[in-house]
């Protein structure tokens, strides 16, 4: 690969090219590390302020690049934390590459294999190639400040992950166009009256959208996702994708999406009342062979804080109150903030769902909504 820059081919030869798959993790020891240094990787949380790292990210090169999950590359949340994170450290060169995280987990994968790393943060929704990673030692034990606040099932005890982030699916409509007979439940989405009417993302294609309907088949039985197959669903790739088109009233109801529970016009997110929902906590990783470490740190910090945390929806830390109207995402019980990371990581049992899914609903059709960013974006 000897197109790529020469930042990667260094990073070759520092981890050893003809190492093993199993020590492409591996770094090599500093000569001296500082009391603060050697208390960190003990696994004592950050002490340095956002503007120390920043200064300290600059020292070190001022660049960085993240792998993002995400449906779009210039807009959602990946996007927002791009341009939100540049308007806050401006001199840092951020690279944020926006794709869907089924294929990021694997292009990091595919680069770990070729020793061409890129990214020094992944942020994705596939939870399950975190613990994996870990096992596998790619990922740098680090506890940033704000940790010990975190939900305890939002970070890993060694600090090789956090969530940085809650997010979560369910469905949503047009108040106005929906009327007094909106359906508050997701029972009601098979009513006759809405045949014709639905947008969804494919579940097939989306792992989380996935799990969303495999909890409407285990609640309301498969008889139910074959009524929703005969309303005649307008499938798309991407769960942005039913709120767009409920939003260009092309059709009232959007199904497997994300959405704010406080909005209520024009568009309403329902957060059903004893049926199920989908939330859970977005993962963040340094990987162990970054070559930004702290500009990667600085990251994790910057997403943690309280001032990126205080928000109109719903924060990883405990010690942040969601707004006025709403609880903890891990207070609801139909939220299956637990079974969401055990769903990820039996992946046989995906495939046969996403397989099964098929037979009902066909075939994912339609190019890839982030586009085509190929072996490795952001080099």
């Amino acid at each position: 690969m000897t197109s790529l820059p020469s930042r990667r081919r260094l990073l070759a030869t520092g981890a050893g090219a003809a190492l093993g798959l199993g020590a492409l993790g591996a770094t090599a020891t500093p000569a001296a590390a500082t009391p603060a240094t050697a208390a960190r990787d003990a696994g004592a949380e950050e002490t340095r302020s956002l503007d120390e790292l920043y200064q300290a990210a600059i020292a070190e090169g001022g660049k960085l690049v993240i792998y993002a999950g995400g449906d779009l590359a210039n807009s959602g949340s990946g996007a927002g934390a791009r341009t939100a994170f540049r308007q806050r450290f401006p001199q840092i060169d951020l690279e944020l590459i926006v794709d869907y995280s089924k294929y990021h987990d694997v292009r990091v994968d595919n680069q770990f294999a070729t020793d061409t790393l890129v990214p020094d943060v992944v942020q994705l929704q596939t939870l399950q190639d975190f613990t994996r990673w870990k096992r596998q030692g790619r990922l740098l034990h680090y506890k940033p400040a704000g940790f010990s606040k975190l939900y305890k099932k939002f970070r890993d005890p060694d600090g090789a992950w956090v969530a940085g982030m809650v997010i979560a699916f369910s469905y949503l409509y047009d108040v106005a166009a929906a009327g007094a007979d909106a359906p508050q439940t997701p029972l009601e989405l098979v009513d006759p009256r809405w045949k014709g009417a639905i947008a969804s993302s494919y579940p097939h294609d989306d792992d989380a959208v996935l799990y969303l309907f495999a909890l409407y088949a285990e609640t309301y039985g498969w008889d139910w996702v074959a009524d929703f197959a005969a309303q005649q669903p307008q499938f798309a790739r991407g769960s942005f994708s039913p709120g767009t088109a409920v939003t260009n009233k092309e059709k009232i109801i959007g199904v497997g999406t994300g959405g704010s529970p406080l909005a209520t016009t024009p568009n309403r997110w329902v957060l059903p009342d004893g049926h199920p929902f989908v939330g859970w906590g977005q993962r963040i990783a340094i990987l162990k062979q970054a070559a930004n470490p702290t500009a990667a740190k600085l990251y994790l910090n910057w997403q943690l804080s309280t001032e990126r945390q205080t928000s109109n929806s719903w924060s990883v830390r405990t010690d942040i109150a969601p707004p006025t109207g709403l609880k903890p995402i891990w207070e609801y019980p139909n939220a299956n903030v637990d079974g969401f990371p055990r769903f990820m990581e039996d992946r046989a049992q995906v495939e046969r769902l996403k397989q099964t899914f098929a037979l009902y609903f066909g075939e994912v059709k339609g190019d890839p909504t982030p586009g085509w960013p190929g072996l490795h974006p952001g080099a």
